[in-house]
């Protein structure tokens, strides 16, 4: 599946916890939230709004906090 990054709702350095949004993708007109799977601190932001990402590629790198 190719999707557009809609919009980017984490910035690095923010607490998350499972199951939080940390991007909007967009494809078919469809909007598809991707879920932080584990809670800790972003601390890599790996695409920006209107990026074009495919299905396995990363998103953001999440540490324990």
């Amino acid at each position: 599946m190719v999707a557009n990054v809609w919009k980017v709702v984490v910035a690095e350095g923010d607490s998350v916890s499972e199951g939080d949004t940390l991007v909007i993708l967009e494809s078919m007109k469809m909007e598809i939230p991707v879920l932080a799977e584990d809670s800790g601190v972003v601390t890599g932001l790996k695409v920006a709004e209107g990026d074009v990402i495919q299905e396995g590629d990363l998103i953001a790198v999440i540490e324990a906090s």
